[in-house]
């Protein structure tokens, strides 16, 4: 091959590479987006920095891991409890979410100590941590782990199980580094974040997801407003940071669904932030009562009750002498403001009342079958959260119950005569059977309940219900207050009578 000719095909061959080249990094530069047109001139490429990561297509968190990392600690909790008394977790909804209790090795003694692994952040330089109620609330001993390998005792300053927060303390001696607080009402669906924690013993792991929903509620309490993430959650992260892409905390590691992966949920830090005054100073967290069982307004409910509005909070239940039954609350009536402040569902009602003081007075608007009222009431302490209550000790066993007397109806329920050992039920008919795929089945009618009222007409007689029921048709939607004997309260249920 002569030279001439090497250069030369040399020389083609750089020209095509070049051109290669160029197509191939035209086609892999992305556009701009909502921009279509090829002739729009070549706009500037500018980086963005580590300062503006909202700016940027790919939040890094590198930067933002780095400077929080030092605020973020291993809770390591311990109680002392005799041999053969370990408690194994309850049946219910929450064990799906919680699991921090590690596996025991050793021989048997008479006291076995049990261990609890969890995270938490620093709030402040003096030592003030942030972790879950239910990582120290059986605590003995707290042994706080510093990203510098440092050990320190911690004690409890406060706790509120209502909302699964704790704050905890260390002797920091104004020396700690501190996490940011951000505002959670800030929160968007889609928006990156980040956790860091201490995942079944990973010390400082740290995960980036988005957050997939807001306002999750797990366990169906009032004050449930948990923060969904796809940013990996795993046993031993709960009461970390959940931070977003500012560097910002805004939320607290939590729970996460042992029935799918990728499913975490965290405290919104403004919830936190709320109550921090009372947990510093009280050591827990005071909140205004009403004592009334409510429920949200649904198509069904709007239609069946004639409501003219589906906005507000609709009474159920009100408990013996608390500050609802002294103010003249009724079932059925809609709570729709307090104070003037308009109410769009239960929940908001409840958490309005709970962010006030026991003991100060609050103006309710009221809808009482079309009419407008105005009632004052003084608000009590809420009492703490408690188990479910079993069956009242004067409710007979159910195979002992006779037989039902009622025929087949379009419900899918089978009645009987109330026994008068029930308490508080003082009229209605005794669920003996429900067809398992019938319309009160579908409806949330169970077997045990007792029926007081279908639509806003009292039964007191098996003779009551056949009368009520008598004329129901296909497609009826029907009103029942019903009693509940397991958990001892009244509430209201919409039954959609299915096609025959």
């Amino acid at each position: 091959m002569s030279r001439r000719f090497a250069l030369v095909t040399l020389g083609l061959t750089a020209t095509v590479a070049f051109l290669v080249g160029l197509i191939v990094a035209g086609s892999m530069t992305p556009s701009p987006v909502g921009s279509a047109s090829r002739t729009a001139p070549t706009q500037p490429v500018m980086r963005a920095t580590p300062s503006d990561a909202r700016a940027s297509s790919v939040v890094n968190f590198a930067d933002v891991a780095e400077r929080i990392n030092p605020a973020v600690v291993n809770v390591d909790a311990t109680t002392t409890e005799p041999a053969g008394s370990r408690r194994r977790p309850a049946p219910g909804p929450r064990n799906r979410y919680f699991l921090d209790e590690l596996p025991q090795f050793g021989p048997p003694s008479n006291e076995v100590v049990r261990p609890w692994a969890g995270s938490g952040f620093l709030i402040d330089a003096d030592g003030h941590i942030l972790t879950n109620n239910h990582v120290v609330e059986r605590a003995d001993r707290i042994t706080v782990k510093l990203s510098n390998g440092s050990s320190l005792r911690a004690h409890v300053v406060g706790r509120d199980p209502d909302t699964d927060i704790a704050l905890i303390k260390v002797d920091g001696g104004g020396r700690l580094a501190a996490a940011p607080l951000g505002d959670s009402d800030l929160l968007r669906v889609g928006e990156w974040v980040c956790a860091i924690g201490n995942p079944l013993a990973y010390e400082h792991t740290v995960t980036v997801g988005v957050v997939s929903y807001i306002g999750r509620k797990l366990f169906d309490r009032s004050l449930d407003n948990f923060i969904q993430t796809d940013a990996a959650i795993n046993f031993g992260n709960s009461g970390g940071p959940l931070i977003n892409s500012n560097g910002e905390v805004v939320g607290i590691n939590t729970a996460i669904s042992q029935r799918a992966s990728n499913i975490g949920f965290a405290i919104p830090i403004n919830q936190a932030t709320g109550i921090l005054p009372q947990l510093k100073k009280i050591g827990r967290v005071s909140r205004g009562y009403i004592g009334v069982a409510l429920t949200d307004v649904t198509p069904d409910l709007q239609r069946s009750l004639r409501l003219e509005r589906a906005e507000g909070a609709l009474v159920q239940d009100i408990t013996d002498g608390s500050p609802g039954d002294r103010a003249g609350l009724r079932a059925y009536d809609l709570i729709v403001s307090v104070d003037g402040k308009a109410v769009e569902n239960n929940d908001e009602l409840i958490r309005e009342i709970a962010s006030r003081t026991p003991g100060s007075i609050a103006r309710l608007d009221v809808l009482r079958d079309r009419r407008e009222l105005q009632l004052q009431i003084r608000l009590a302490e809420r009492p703490p959260r408690t188990p479910e209550r079993g069956a009242p000790a004067g409710s007979p066993p159910r195979d002992a119950r006779p037989r039902p007397s009622g025929d087949a109806n379009l419900l899918g329920v089978a009645v009987r005569e109330l026994d008068r050992r029930l308490p508080r039920a003082t009229s209605g008919v005794f669920v003996a059977q429900v067809e398992p795929a019938g319309a009160a089945a579908e409806g949330g009618i169970e077997r045990g309940h007792v029926l007081m009222e279908i639509n806003r007409q009292s039964i007191t007689s098996v003779a009551d219900f056949r009368r009520v029921t008598r004329d129901l048709k296909p497609g009826d939607v029907v009103v029942v207050y019903v009693y509940e004997p397991d958990l001892d309260q009244r509430a209201l249920r919409t039954i959609r009578i299915l096609a025959q």
